[in-house]
């Protein structure tokens, strides 16, 4: 691992506890769990649009956080495999982890929110004809998004969410820049809350 991207990795660390630990002061906040399972769309996902989409990229992760009354955070882990497609010979990925501060107005049993977060978003893409093609990109990036949570019970709901990534910086292949090309792609997930 290199020094730029412990550097990132610590940042982004940071940022996220410090999500974590501001939606956590909240009296009646209550922490989280959420394991969840999803798929890709738009940008460079293989997927152009939300529906009708053929090539969908399974993404599984999931979120650590709190949440109360009105805000909430999360650090959000999440995992794509083969995210630029299956072609014989090449594979890739797209790792992100994300603090997300959360807009989210309790009504019952029922709680939309709204986030916003900062993080890393790692491609890596390789052809395996004896490896001599391979690179990483590790980049901050931000996403937006929304969903809604709904409880049953004290401890455990379930929640659907649709996020937007996009990276600060352009990708590149073999240290060359693609000009105007950041990794950009949404994803829509549903997922299990355990609180606690």
């Amino acid at each position: 691992m290199n020094g730029p991207m412990v550097r990132q990795l610590i940042a982004t660390t940071a940022l996220a506890s410090l999500f974590l630990f501001s939606g956590a002061s909240e009296v009646s906040a209550q922490a989280f769990i959420s394991p969840f399972i999803g798929y890709n769309f738009g940008g460079d996902s293989g997927c152009p649009e939300i529906t009708d989409c053929e090539d969908k990229r399974l993404n599984l992760g999931v979120a650590f956080g709190s949440v109360g009354n009105i805000f909430g955070a999360e650090l959000e882990f999440a995992y794509i495999d083969s995210f630029f497609g299956e072609t014989p010979g090449a594979s890739s990925n797209v790792l992100t982890l994300m603090g997300n501060f959360m807009l989210a107005p309790k009504f019952g049993i029922v709680q939309p929110y709204g986030l916003v977060g900062l993080g890393l978003i790692k491609s890596h893409a390789e052809i395996t004809v004896g490896g001599l093609l391979e690179e990483d990109n590790n980049d901050f990036g931000w996403d937006v998004g929304g969903g809604l949570f709904v409880y049953f019970g004290e401890n455990f709901g379930i929640r659907g969410d649709i996020r937007h990534f996009h990276a600060f910086s352009e990708l590149s292949i073999l240290g060359f820049a693609l000009s105007e090309t950041k990794l950009d792609f949404g994803r829509a997930s549903v997922a299990a809350v355990f609180r606690f």
